[in-house]
């Protein structure tokens, strides 16, 4: 009798022991993959700073988190580059963020301020614009909420020029008159408005 209740309280004992270090070794389990997660959607910071020449605002927002954009960054981006004639907002294509990002980078001057000459354009005021000048696209990408003109400060714009060309990330034009570049998603091709060898409009 004595013998079965030595082995019962070493089995009642046992069973305590496990009961008390099995949650935490669950714990312990869960946690490492817990920390990946967090640390995938933390990732490398990708950040725009951006000054608006028509409407005098600036802006310095992180877009972008490892491999996934910040909705709410888009949406302030969207209306800071909304068509300042009119007010009307579109939603930009983000990757036109990456290549401003990339072309900060590329000359040595990540997160560097851009200008801001024109984002979006509503078609009332691309016509509006092509009245005027003749490098202005009646199918210009402005429409679309896919192409940007900026300047960078203390950045010669045939400098920067050349760098948004040696992206190969979509079409460049360049308005050394002006002194600002053209960049966007479309398709990869060069233009250069008013130069010796002629232009096409953006």
């Amino acid at each position: 009798m004595r013998m079965y209740k030595e082995i019962w309280r070493c089995l009642w004992i046992a069973g305590l022991v496990l009961f008390l270090i099995e949650p935490s070794g669950a714990s312990d389990q869960a946690q490492p993959a817990s920390s990946r997660s967090s640390a995938a959607a933390s990732g490398p910071e990708h950040i725009l700073t951006l000054y608006h020449t028509h409407t005098g605002e600036r802006i310095r927002i992180t877009f972008r988190r490892g491999d996934e954009y910040v909705p709410e960054a888009l949406d302030k981006l969207d209306y800071f580059l909304r068509d300042h004639r009119t007010g009307e907002v579109r939603h930009f294509d983000p990757h036109l963020y990456d290549v401003l990002s990339e072309l900060t980078s590329s000359i040595g001057h990540p997160g560097g301020e851009i200008d801001i000459v024109c984002g979006y354009r509503t078609p009332s005021t691309n016509e509006s614009l092509r009245a005027r000048s003749s490098g202005v696209s009646k199918h210009s990408l402005h429409m679309q909420a896919e192409a940007i003109d900026l300047r960078m400060p203390g950045v010669d714009t045939l400098k920067l020029r050349k760098a948004a060309l040696a992206l190969h990330r979509g079409g460049v034009g360049y308005y050394p008159h002006s002194d600002f570049i053209h960049v966007d998603i479309g398709r990869v091709r060069q233009w250069c408005f008013r130069c010796a060898a002629g232009a096409s409009g953006d």
